[in-house]
C-alpha cells in the first residue's frame, strides 16, 4: 500500500508549519485528524516520520529525506495539472502532421506554419512524410493528428474528414535535353509510346490513382521506362533521360535544374489536394486545420 496524495499534503504542511497545531489551521481540519493520517503514514512506511516537542516538530532523517521526494512529486502533480488543463485548451502539446511526396510544402504552406506556431508557442509541430493511404489509417488510429494527401483515396474511414484544399495542375515533367521540351503545352495521346519514370499503383490511391485516371481517359496504359520510381527521385530518373513522367505543377519548385514542365493541352487533368483530420480533433489540431483549410485554397 502506497502513501495517499492527501497524507503527503499533510505532512508537507506540518513541516513547513513547523507545528501540529498551525498546520491544522492552514488545511481547515481538526488536529486530531491531522495526527491520524500522520500515524498511518509513519505505520504504513514502518519509520518514525516526526519527533514531537513541546511547541514544534522537528524531522527524523528519515522525514527529511521523505519531505524531499514528497515536495518533489506534489509539485509534479501540480505541474502535470496545470499541463494536462493547457493541452485541453491548445496551448501546449504537439500536433503531428504528414503530407505526401506529391505535395510539397509549398511557400504557402509553410507561412500557415508559421504562423501558427508563432500563435501557439507551446505547441511543437512534427512533420513527416506518408502516402495519401497511409496518412488516413495514422490518422484514424491516433498515430498523427493531420495529413496533406490527394485524391483520390481508395477508403473512406469513420473517424477521418477529408476536406478539399486546392486543385492544381497535372504536367508533363521531361529532361530538358527532350524534344518534347520545346513544346508550348502537350496533348496526352501523343505520349502514347514515351516511356515512362513513374506507372500507377493498383491498390494505392492518391497522385498515383488520379494520373492512371488521365491515363484511361485519353485510351493509352503507359508504357514502363527502364528505371521507376514513385518517389521524388522520378524527377531525377527524368533529368537523366530514363522517359517522362505525369507530375502537379508544385513539384517544379523541387524538380532539378534539368528537367522542364510543360502544361498538358487535355482539359481536365489536374489534382485535387485534400486535407485530413480526426473527427475529434484535440484543439491544437483543430485550429491548425482551421488556418490550413482557410489559407491554402487561395495558393
Amino acid at each position: 500500500m502506497s502513501p495517499s496524495l492527501k497524507q503527503l499534503r499533510y505532512f508537507v504542511e506540518i513541516v513547513d508549519a513547523g507545528s501540529f497545531s498551525l498546520a491544522a489551521e492552514r488545511l481547515f481540519i481538526a488536529q486530531s485528524a491531522l495526527s491520524r493520517q500522520i500515524k498511518e503514514l509513519e505505520g504504513m512506511l514502518q519509520v518514525a516520520l516526526l519527533v514531537r516537542k513541546a511547541r514544534h516538530v522537528e524531522t527524523t532523517p528519515a522525514g527529511r529525506a521523505f519531505h524531499e521526494a514528497a515536495r518533489r512529486i506534489l509539485a509534479e502533480l501540480t505541474e502535470a495539472s496545470a499541463q494536462a488543463r493547457q493541452v485541453e485548451r491548445g496551448e501546449q502539446g504537439t500536433v503531428r502532421l504528414l503530407h505526401s511526396s506529391s505535395v510539397p510544402l509549398t511557400p504557402a504552406c509553410t507561412a500557415v506554419l508559421r504562423a501558427y506556431q508563432s500563435g501557439h508557442p507551446g505547441i511543437h509541430l512534427e512533420v513527416s512524410q506518408a502516402s495519401s493511404e497511409q496518412q488516413a489509417l495514422e490518422i484514424e488510429e491516433g498515430r498523427a493528428d493531420l495529413g496533406l494527401a490527394r485524391e483520390p483515396l481508395l477508403r473512406r474511414l469513420p473517424r477521418v474528414n477529408v476536406d478539399p484544399l486546392y486543385s492544381e495542375r497535372v504536367e508533363l515533367a521531361v529532361s530538358s535535353a527532350h524534344p518534347l521540351a520545346r513544346e508550348d503545352h502537350i496533348a496526352l495521346d501523343a505520349l502514347r509510346e514515351q516511356p515512362f519514370v513513374s506507372l500507377p499503383h493498383p491498390d494505392r490511391g492518391g497522385l498515383s490513382q488520379r494520373v492512371a485516371q488521365c491515363y484511361l481517359e485519353s485510351g493509352f496504359y503507359p508504357r514502363a521506362a527502364a528505371a521507376i520510381s514513385r518517389k521524388l527521385s522520378q524527377l531525377v530518373l527524368v533529368e537523366a533521360g530514363f522517359g517522362v513522367a505525369l507530375v502537379p505543377a508544385s513539384l517544379g519548385r523541387m524538380a532539378p535544374p534539368g528537367v522542364c514542365f510543360v502544361p498538358l493541352a487535355d482539359a481536365g487533368c489536374d489534382t485535387l489536394v485534400v486535407l485530413l483530420s480526426r473527427r475529434d480533433a484535440a484543439p491544437a489540431a483543430a485550429a491548425l486545420a482551421s488556418s490550413l483549410r482557410a489559407a491554402l485554397p487561395a495558393q
